[in-house]
C-alpha cells in the first residue's frame, strides 16, 4: 500500500575515504611518518560496502560460548560470525597488531599503525580488542626475551590464524591479558590467583600452575595470555598459551561470556585456572611493573579508539544534516545546528591530533612525555567521547536512535574506553602518581607545550600554570582535586598541540571555549563570532567527510 513518497531523507551513509576526508589524520601522518606504508589502501578499503556489512553483521550476531561437546566433555571454544574473522583478517593483514615494536626507530612506524587503527576503530571497534592487547604485548614480552623471541615475531605477523593450536605452529598469533579478578577489580594487589613453580612442567623449568580465575579475560580464544598472579615472590606475571606445545589444551575454563551494553562483536569472559599451565614473565614479584607497559599500550589504543568515535559520529551527524531541510533550510545551513557541529569539529581534531602526538612520542622513545601524555589523553579523551557522540546522535534527531543508523552503536561503545585499562579514577590517580613519582614526565609535558608559546594569550597562560597546577598533586588533598588538574593540564596539552598544527581559527576555537572564562557546559555553546564566520566555515569543511 502506497500512502506517501519518501523524501527529504539523507541517502545511505557510506562510500567516504576516511583518510582523505580528515586533514587532521593526514596532516599528523605525514608530519610524523617519512611514508604512508598501506594506510592509504586500508581507508579506501574501509570505504567499500563489505567492511559496514561486516560491522553490523559482528555486532547483530554476537559470540557464542561452546562449554562442552554432545557427550559431556569440556570444549571451551567461543564461536564467532564469519564477519568478525574478516574484520580481524583485515586489521591484522595491515600491521595493526605488534609489527612496530620490531621496526627500525625514526621510520614512523608506531604513527602509522595508530592511523590505520583509527581509521578501521570507525569501521567496527568491537573487533580491535584482541588486536590492541597483541600489539600492547610487545613491550611486556620484552622483559623476557627468550618468550619475545618465541612469540613477539608471530604477534607482528600479518597473517590472521584463529585456529587452536601451538604457537610454534603458527604464522601469526593473537595475545589476550586477564587482570582483573571479583574482589579486587581495578586493585589487582588483591589478586588471589596463585602460581606454583613446577620445574617438571611442559613450558620448561620455568613452569608454574596457575590456580584462580580472572573476572574479565576478552577474547577467550586467543592463543596465549599475559596474566596477574601470586608467585613465591609475590604478584608476577605470567605468559599463558591456550594449547601446550604437544598440541593439548591448556587447562582454561571459560565459565561463561558477559553480556555487555557495547562492543558485543568482542567475547569478553569469565575464566577459571585449575592447574593451567603458564611461564615467568619479567622479574618475579614485579608483574604490576611487567604488565604496566602493555597497559599503557592498550591506554594509548582507547584513545586513539575514542578520537575514531567521536570523528566517525561527526561525520554521520554532518552527512545527515548536509541532505536534510527543516523549518525552511538544510539543517547544515541552520544557526543553532552549524554552532553544534563546529564545535563537535573542535572536539575531534583535538583528540585526534593528540592521540597521533603520543603515537608519535613511542616512535621517538619519548618515554618521560608518552608516560604523562598517555594518562591525561586515557582520562580526557575517552571521557569526553559519550557526550560526543551523543550530541552528534542527537543532530539525526529520533533516526539517530534507531540502531540501523549506526550512532546507536557508536552511543553503546562510546564510555567503553574510559573503563577499560583503569576508568577514569584510576588514571586520574595515575596521573597524580606519574608527577610525584617520575617528575621528569611533568618537566617533558611542560617542554611540550612551551613550544606553543606567543601565539593566543590564553594558550600562554595555561602553559605558565602548569608548574602552579601541578602542585596540587603534593598536597593531602590530591585525590579530591585529581580530575580537575588532569582536566586543565589535558587542555593545555591539546590547545598548545592545536596551536602549533592545526590552522590558527581551529587553535583560536579552542582556546577561547575550552580555556577562556564564558566556555559553555554542552556543546553548540561557541560564540556567534566563532560559529558564524570563517572559524566555523572552516571547522565544518574539515569535518565534512568526502569520497
Amino acid at each position: 500500500m502506497t500512502t506517501h513518497e519518501v523524501r527529504n531523507q539523507p541517502p545511505p551513509f557510506g562510500g567516504y575515504d576516511l583518510l582523505a576526508g580528515d586533514p587532521a589524520l593526514v596532516a599528523a601522518l605525514d608530519r610524523w611518518s617519512p611514508s604512508r606504508g598501506d594506510v592509504t589502501e586500508l581507508a579506501r578499503l574501509a570505504a567499500t560496502s563489505d567492511p559496514a556489512r561486516w560491522a553490523d553483521q559482528a555486532d547483530t550476531y554476537p559470540p557464542v560460548l561452546r562449554t562442552h561437546d554432545a557427550v559431556g566433555n569440556r570444549l571451551d571454544e567461543v564461536d564467532y560470525h564469519p564477519a568478525y574473522h574478516a574484520l580481524m583478517t583485515v586489521a591484522v593483514g595491515h600491521g595493526l597488531g605488534a609489527e612496530p615494536w620490531l621496526a627500525n626507530a625514526g621510520t614512523g612506524a608506531h604513527v602509522r599503525r595508530a592511523t590505520g587503527f583509527y581509521l578501521w576503530s570507525q569501521v567496527e571497534n568491537a573487533h580491535l580488542c584482541p588486536v590492541s592487547m597483541t600489539y600492547a604485548a610487545g613491550p611486556a614480552l620484552r622483559h623476557t626475551p627468550a618468550l619475545a623471541g618465541e612469540w613477539l615475531p608471530r604477534l607482528a605477523s600479518r597473517v590472521y590464524d584463529p585456529r587452536l593450536v601451538p604457537v610454534a605452529d603458527k604464522a601469526g598469533a593473537i595475545v589476550g591479558m586477564g587482570m582483573t579478578e571479583k574482589q579486587g577489580g581495578s586493585d589487582v594487589r588483591a589478586n588471589t590467583t596463585t602460581a606454583t613453580p613446577d620445574v617438571a612442567g611442559p613450558l620448561g623449568s620455568d613452569s608454574v600452575r596457575l590456580t584462580g580465575h580472572k573476572w574479565f579475560c576478552s577474547a577467550p580464544m586467543s592463543d596465549g595470555f599475559l596474566v596477574l598472579a601470586q608467585g613465591p615472590d609475590g604478584l608476577g606475571c605470567y605468559l599463558l598459551p591456550r594449547v601446550l606445545p604437544d598440541g593439548t589444551r591448556n587447562a582454561f575454563a571459560i565459565q561463561r561470556l558477559k553480556n555487555k551494553l557495547g562492543n558485543r562483536a568482542n567475547a569478553s569472559s569469565e575464566v577459571e585456572f585449575a592447574g593451567t599451565w603458564a611461564t615467568p614473565v619479567g622479574e618475579p614479584g614485579r608483574g604490576i611493573r611487567t604488565i604496566l607497559d602493555m597497559v599503557a599500550a592498550t591506554r594509548l589504543d582507547c584513545i586513539l579508539g575514542s578520537a575514531a568515535t567521536i570523528r566517525q559520529a561527526l561525520a554521520r551527524a554532518v552527512h545527515h544534516t548536509q541532505h536534510r531541510a527543516a523549518f525552511g533550510a538544510t539543517l547544515i545551513d541552520q544557526p543553532l545546528m552549524r554552532n553544534v557541529l563546529a564545535d563537535l569539529a573542535v572536539e575531534s581534531e583535538a583528540a585526534t591530533l593528540l592521540a597521533l602526538r603520543l603515537a608519535h612520542a613511542i616512535d621517538e622513545g619519548e618515554s618521560d612525555f608518552a608516560r604523562l601524555g598517555v594518562a591525561i589523553g586515557k582520562f580526557w579523551v575517552c571521557k569526553r567521547t559519550s557526550p560526543a557522540v551523543a550530541e552528534a546522535l542527537e543532530c539525526l534527531g529520533g533516526l539517530g536512535y534507531i540502531e540501523e543508523n549506526g550512532l546507536a552503536r557508536l552511543y553503546r561503545e562510546a564510555p567503553l574506553n574510559s573503563i577499560w585499562e583503569g576508568s577514569g579514577n584510576v588514571n586520574a590517580l595515575d596521573v597524580l602518581r606519574a608527577i610525584t613519582r617520575e617528575p621528569a614526565s611533568l618537566a617533558a609535558l611542560a617542554k611540550e607545550c612551551a613550544l606553543a608559546r606567543g601565539a593566543i594569550s590564553l594558550v600562554d597562560t595555561a602553559i605558565d600554570e602548569i608548574e602552579s597546577v601541578s602542585t596540587q598533586a603534593y598536597a593531602a588533598d590530591a585525590p579530591w582535586l585529581a580530575r580537575s588538574l588532569v582536566e586543565r593540564l589535558a587542555l593545555t596539552l591539546q590547545a598548545s598541540l592545536l596551536v602549533r598544527y592545526a590552522p590558527p581559527e581551529v587553535a583560536e576555537a579552542f582556546a577561547l571555549t575550552r580555556l577562556g572564562p564564558d566556555r559553555g557546559l554542552t556543546f553548540g555553546t561557541l560564540p556567534a563570532a566563532i560559529a558564524s564566520g570563517a572559524p566555523g566555515r572552516i571547522l565544518i569543511d574539515r569535518a565534512t567527510p568526502r569520497r
